[in-house]
């Protein structure tokens, strides 16, 4: 006697429901189990979903080091690779924003690195585009414009960290006796700092403002070379022990 075989299939598509609803449940789960730092970096990832560094974009700098990999972000945690990928995002939004019609390299403004330690934004005072005026702290109306333009963009993250430094080029004699290239080089990170601060970044995500006057000039740049001539602003991957809370509410 031959039996009739089994040919419906709903119960399949009802079991694969169930499994993808358990598979939700679990995230969500998990979700609501973490800290307030995972939840707020998960929250912005899944915001800016398609963010992705492209080392031929305009501005960034070549690392001297060999690419991140997977095994060496052992001292990572979850929200820290989650800050990663948020990091990636802003990079690519700061190339658009501050894109303008110079493709050589050696007169850009500002050059993006992403690191380990988070995103290095320099900027350059160059003489064809000075972003403070000779010989001073006072910013001109483009180091205005960029420094602004910056702070828009740094201002919607506050769960990152923040370090200014200044530095100068060598070989240009003294303001005076009494202020030389480390006085200039604090004072415009300083001024950096405030322009930040005006423009909506919180003051409680500064970590520390400094100057280095000539005493750390870019790789593979003579000391005297006019490149040395920047300040330099690190969005940095905060430490797991401070918490994003903290951050969001101080300043």
């Amino acid at each position: 006697m031959k039996h009739k075989g089994h040919h419906g299939g709903a119960w399949k598509v009802a079991y694969a429901d169930f499994v993808t609803a358990m598979m939700a449940l679990f995230m969500v789960l998990w979700l609501t189990a973490q800290d307030e730092k995972i939840k707020e970096a998960v929250e912005r990832a899944f915001k800016n979903p398609f963010g992705a560094l492209t080392k031929e974009s305009m501005g960034i700098i070549p690392s001297q080091s060999d690419p991140m990999k997977i095994e060496d972000r052992g001292n990572f945690d979850a929200a820290s690779m989650v800050e990663l990928s948020v990091l990636r995002r802003l990079n690519e939004d700061l190339l658009k924003t501050l894109r303008h019609e110079h493709d050589d390299p050696s007169e850009r403004s500002v050059e993006l690195e992403l690191t380990a330690e988070g995103l290095r934004i320099t900027i350059f005072d160059r003489s064809q585009r000075p972003i403070f005026e000779p010989q001073s702290i006072n910013l001109t109306p483009y180091g205005d414009w960029v420094l602004s333009t910056l702070a828009w963009e740094l201002a919607r993250y506050r769960s990152f960290t923040i370090e200014v430094e200044g530095h100068t080029e060598q070989g240009h004699p003294p303001l005076s006796d009494s202020y030389g290239d480390w006085e200039m080089s604090a004072d415009r990170a300083n001024i950096a700092r405030r322009k930040l601060l005006v423009h909506g970044v919180s003051a409680g995500q500064m970590r520390k403002v400094a100057g280095f006057a000539d005493t750390a000039p870019m790789p593979n740049h003579p000391p005297e070379a006019e490149v040395n001539r920047r300040v330099t602003i690190m969005l940095k991957i905060p430490d797991p022990r401070f918490s994003a809370t903290q951050l969001s509410h101080a300043g």
